[in-house]
């Protein structure tokens, strides 16, 4: 693993932002839990994205679907017949790999000369062999083979089966998307580089649905709304952002063109969202394996048509360690590390230290956590030097520190300071919200 990648996984731990599922039984592989400070970060960054797609535009609404849905679903997306990885076992050491990953980190293709990476042991690969993704369960009393279903590996296909209710419902016209937030589930051969590939995860996912002939149009201004979130919303550099292009051998089954948004994280450039013209391709499959007419009707036009599709799918525990190596800053001239989050998304906006706990000093601090609690997530903190209290802070990324002195008491102002510079200055108590409004931009 990366070593800043170690370092942020440590401050994680430490700072309660992520920890291993499970741990005190040995930790469950690839799975995690998010912890007071993690789930506040993961909150905005999917409130922020919420906002985006449901708020700002008129046309878009959510759904929340069932992580269950009929098993039919997963043949007609393709899933049960598609969705392999192909897998590889060291007859020597055991270890798993993924053989694509194998063969593109090695120049030679012959499985009888392929060196196994952890023990180094030539010529011991078992054949490649397919390996479906998707969870299997059972549902029902009896396990037999007419109760099987499928933890969902994607939130879209509840988009597609609920698309036309929602467009009745909501009386949505052409073009009009479908946003959804929630859990995936993939049983990932090589999970790794922490929670980037994870076996449980959450995707934030839009599909826009589109007259056939304007998807290029929507497609095109769709790759530009997504790429300038990064930068504009969460406050990611943007010079850590590109886009990568499918070729003709990347493209999944159902995509006529598909883009990847990547980030560079310590561990090299990899996918945070992707953008994908998935035609019409679910729709005649759910329309196929149903029975179902799923066509819309266009009142302009007077016509109905399979609508095509413009894929938005961002994950969101992705995008969480982009935001994260993004803000990681070893501040070596303080002897400090620092999450630089953007004030919008830190977990936590300020944290109010009264200098001593004594001479009114305390009270006073409660008084200004009761003013800004209904706006803002604060702390209160009088345990140790106001020094160490907020290097604590600057490494959990709250933006701004307040402490109360003893001229508080005598003119109601505390000093504010600035996590990023540790600049202060002195504020009026009753002018306080607004310095902090002014700052969150």
């Amino acid at each position: 693993m990366d070593k800043t990648i170690e370092k942020i996984v440590s401050l994680c731990k430490r700072r309660g932002f992520i920890f291993q599922s499970s741990e005190i039984y040995g930790g469950f592989g690839a799975v995690y839990d998010y912890g007071p400070l993690g789930i506040e970060l993961k909150n905005n960054i999917s409130q922020l994205w919420w906002q985006e797609m449901t708020q700002v535009h008129e046309n878009i609404v959510g759904l929340d679907s069932g992580i269950l849905m009929h098993p039919r679903t997963w043949e007609a997306s393709g899933h049960v017949s598609e969705f392999h990885d192909p897998l590889v076992d060291c007859k020597q050491c055991k270890a798993r790999y993924r053989a694509d990953e194998l063969i593109m980190n090695t120049e030679d293709t012959d499985w009888d000369q392929i060196i196994c990476p952890k023990c180094g042991t030539t010529g011991k690969m078992t054949s490649p062999r397919q390996f479906n993704l998707m969870f299997e369960t059972h549902v029902g009393p009896v396990e037999e083979s007419s109760s099987i279903a499928y933890l969902r590996p994607e939130t879209a296909q509840g988009i597609y089966v609920n698309y036309q209710l929602i467009q009745g419902a909501m009386r949505l016209k052409i073009p009009f998307g479908i946003a959804q937030i929630g859990k995936a589930f993939r049983n990932e051969i090589v999970a790794r580089n922490f929670i980037f590939r994870t076996r449980e995860f959450e995707q934030m996912e839009m599909q826009y649905f589109v007259r056939p002939g304007s998807d290029n149009y929507a497609m095109k201004e769709w790759k530009d709304k997504r790429f300038r979130f990064y930068p504009d919303r969460l406050g990611i550099d943007e010079d850590k952002l590109r886009f990568h292009e499918h070729g003709p051998d990347e493209l999944a089954h159902y995509a006529k063109e598909a883009w990847d948004i990547e980030y560079e994280f310590p561990f090299g450039w990899a996918e945070v969202e992707g953008v994908h013209n998935r035609t019409d391709f679910d729709l005649v499959r759910h329309e196929e394996f149903s029975g179902k007419n799923l066509k819309y009707f266009d009142q302009q036009i007077n016509e109905r048509f399979l609508p095509f599709i413009i894929e938005t799918s961002a994950g969101l525990n992705r995008t969480l360690l982009a935001v994260l190596a993004n803000a990681y800053w070893e501040d070596t001239e303080n002897n400090r590390t620092v999450m630089r989050f953007h004030p919008k998304i830190a977990p936590v906006k300020a944290v109010v230290c009264p200098l001593v706990k004594k001479d009114g000093l305390p009270e006073k601090a409660r008084n200004i956590i009761d003013l800004l609690k209904p706006r803002y997530k604060v702390l209160y903190d009088q345990q140790g030097s106001i020094g160490k209290r907020y290097y604590r802070q600057d490494e959990a990324g709250t933006p701004f520190g307040i402490t109360v002195d003893h001229q508080t008491i005598e003119d109601d102002t505390v000093t504010l300071r600035y996590r990023d510079t540790q600049h202060q200055d002195r504020v009026s108590i009753d002018k306080l919200l607004m310095a902090i409004d002014d700052n969150m931009t």
